[in-house]
Order: C-alpha cells, then sequence, then structure tokens
C-alpha cells in the first residue's frame, strides 16, 4: 500500500475530517500529523477547544488512520521532520490547506501532492470547525481595491475610496492574512458571536474607537471596521480624515452573486519575520492619484458586472499599492503569481509580504483555489 500523509488541526472532530480521511484513505494506508496547540495558536491566534493530546486521541480512534501524532515542528510545515521520517507517496490536501510552500517542499522530496475539494459524505451537510464555533458569526473582510486610501497620510495627497466586501466565516484564516484579523478580534471581544442589530456605521465607530484608543501608535484603518460590519460591497471615500466622508452600499443580490463567482483565493505562505510593509515606502501624489482612479474604474466595472474591466481595474490598483508600499510584496509571491497571470483577468494580494491570499478575478475555476460568501445583511 502507498502511504498517504494528511496534517492539519482537527479541532472539534465532525463529519467532514472524517470524509476527508475517507477520500485520503482511497490512496493508502492514512498518517496523520496533527497541529500543537502551540502551533495553533501562533497561526490563528486562538486557542483550540481540545487540547492537542485530545485531538491525537481521537484522530487515532478512526478506523481509516493507520497512525497519527502531533506535529513538532511549527507554523504551516510543522510537519517537516516528520514527513521526512515517515517518505511518504502522497501528500494530500483539501483546498483550503493548499499552499504553494506545501507543494514545492512536495517537488524537493519527490511526494505526490494531491489537492481535494470539501466532499461532505452521502447526504450530510457540509461540515467545518470554522462555522462550528460561536464566536465565528463574526464576518471579515477584503478590500477590493483602493487600499491605504484609509490613511490621512495618503488621501491627503489626493483623495480616494476603499472598496471592500464582507464576507462570512466559511473559513478561518489564518491571524494577519489580511483578512482584517486584528479587527475581527476586537470584535469578537466586543461583541462576542456577531454584529450587533443597529446603525452599522455608528457600530464600525465603535469598534474602530475601541481598536485605536487614545495614544494608540499606529491607527487601524477605518476600512477595516467598516468592512468587517457593514455588508455587501462598499465603497468608502477618504479626504484626508481617518473617517469617511461618504459611504456608498450595494447589497443587490444579482450584483453580490455576480462578484462572488469571479472571486478566487490562492492560499499564500505565512509572512516572513521581522516583516515591516512600512518601510521604503514612495507616497506621492502622483501614486496616490493613480490609486484613487484605479479604485473609481473597479467600482463602475463591478456596477456594471464588466469581469474584463474588474480585473484590469483590480490589477491597476495594486500596482499603484505596490509602487507606493514596495514592501507588501516578495520575489516569492511574484513567483507564484505567474503561474496564474496569463489564465486570469486581474490579481492582487490580500495582506502584505505573505500570510494571506493571492486573489484573482476570472470567469473560469483556478486550479487550487477557493470560493468566499459575501455577507448580505
Amino acid at each position: 500500500m502507498k502511504k498517504v500523509f494528511v496534517s492539519g488541526c482537527y479541532d472539534m472532530l465532525h463529519s467532514g475530517h472524517v470524509a476527508f480521511f475517507e477520500e485520503a484513505a482511497t490512496l493508502g494506508d492514512l498518517y496523520v500529523g496533527i497541529g500543537s496547540d502551540k502551533t495553533i495558536n501562533e497561526l490563528k491566534a486562538r486557542k483550540t477547544i481540545n487540547n492537542d493530546q485530545e485531538r491525537l486521541y481521537m484522530v487515532k480512534a478512526l478506523k481509516t488512520v493507520k497512525d497519527a501524532w502531533i506535529n513538532q515542528g511549527s507554523g504551516i510545515i510543522d510537519f517537516l521532520e516528520e514527513i521526512k521520517q515517515l517518505k511518504p507517496d502522497i501528500f494530500f490536501v483539501n483546498t483550503d490547506g493548499h499552499s504553494s510552500v506545501k507543494e514545492e517542499l512536495c517537488k524537493e522530496l519527490g511526494i505526490e501532492y494531491v489537492v481535494s475539494k470539501r466532499v461532505p459524505h452521502g447526504n450530510l451537510p457540509s461540515r467545518s470547525t470554522t462555522a462550528l464555533r460561536e464566536e465565528c458569526k463574526i464576518p471579515y473582510r477584503i478590500d477590493l481595491a483602493g487600499g491605504w486610501l484609509d490613511q490621512p497620510n495618503v488621501s491627503e495627497l489626493y483623495a480616494g475610496s476603499v472598496l471592500t466586501i464582507c464576507i462570512e466565516p466559511d473559513y478561518e484564516f489564518n491571524d494577519r492574512s489580511g483578512m482584517s484579523t486584528s479587527s475581527r478580534k476586537k470584535a469578537i471581544e466586543l461583541w462576542q458571536v456577531d454584529i450587533p442589530s443597529g446603525n452599522k456605521e455608528k457600530l464600525a465607530k465603535t469598534l474602530f474607537c475601541f481598536e485605536n484608543p487614545p495614544g494608540t501608535k499606529y491607527v487601524s484603518g477605518s476600512q477595516d471596521a467598516l468592512g468587517l460590519v457593514m455588508p455587501g460591497l462598499n465603497k468608502f471615500h477618504y479626504t484626508g480624515n481617518f473617517w469617511p466622508s461618504e459611504i456608498e452600499t450595494k447589497l443587490d443580490n444579482d450584483l453580490l452573486d455576480w462578484l462572488e463567482q469571479r472571486l478566487w483565493l490562492v492560499p499564500l505562505y505565512p509572512r516572513h519575520d521581522n516583516y515591516d510593509v512600512l518601510s521604503n515606502t514612495n507616497i506621492t501624489p502622483e501614486n496616490v492619484k493613480k490609486l484613487s482612479e484605479a479604485a473609481l474604474d473597479c467600482w463602475k466595472a463591478i456596477n456594471n458586472k464588466d469581469t474584463k474591466s474588474f480585473g484590469k481595474a483590480l490589477t491597476r490598483s495594486f500596482e499603484a499599492q505596490i509602487t507606493m508600499y514596495p514592501n507588501m510584496i516578495s520575489n516569492d509571491i511574484l513567483e507564484i503569481l505567474e503561474k496564474y497571470k496569463d489564465s486570469v483577468h486581474g490579481w492582487k494580494i490580500s495582506g502584505a509580504g505573505g500570510g494571506g491570499y493571492l486573489i484573482f478575478v476570472s470567469e473560469q475555476p483556478v486550479n487550487n483555489a477557493i470560493q468566499i460568501r459575501i455577507r448580505r445583511s
């Protein structure tokens, strides 16, 4: 029998995990590496519900599992020593567990890399640990275009808008992934389980003030709080202040369906240590103007449901960002991007310097990518 290796958290063991193990086990004897409590806390910025010894006990009890252990390393490749010792024939991952770093490691070690989509067993519902966690009802957000214009030192040079979408937490995005995870943690601390009812702009302002109390050295942009709290697609216009002067929201189901169907996310490796996005900046009126104009073109293209124009404007916005903040991207990310550029209409990254996702605009499925759901209300 071939050796099949999988690795993950497997907290709050559910039918989705079992179905994943069953599918992997059809390819050979299944070996499972389990992330330690310390590793999960580093990657997800939260504690596990079940500690690693409990998780190990439950996984080893499954009939499809040949053997299991707690990975001794750290980070996204916490299983490095274990996989070298096991020498599996196949490394099996879900689309949301895919990473170019894992794929490259398998090439180096001569291991077949297989990516599978989440497929629930029989008529059972699709399950994820995230969906079972009470606090996961609080959404994440993606900034599509114009990011950095919510900083006064940027928009005071040339006014412009930031476009965001509020997304349902179907996946547990890693900490510092560009999905507003830091603001989301503050929202959980403030509201526990979900965004409360009431005036959304006032709630966003409450979250913004809670995250940035008096004396805060680096004030988080308000698009983070606004993007989390306000559902749908939003355009926040900034004119040199922390708070936008205008807010425009789109909640039309047809438009949001159209947008969901064209956005694809490919995971990136974790951010490098000692990373500083604010060094070596090149913030000038001319560069800010390019960012502002690209964001406006992106807004128009989305509302016109023009996929090609949307992709081009998204890419222009991203290029304007990295002109001002070169450290947002690295050669490693550019190498991954090159594999996709010819088959999609546009691209950007969430986050900066790694840890987030490559975001593509495409009318066709993108290899090894996941899709998101936009919160409607």
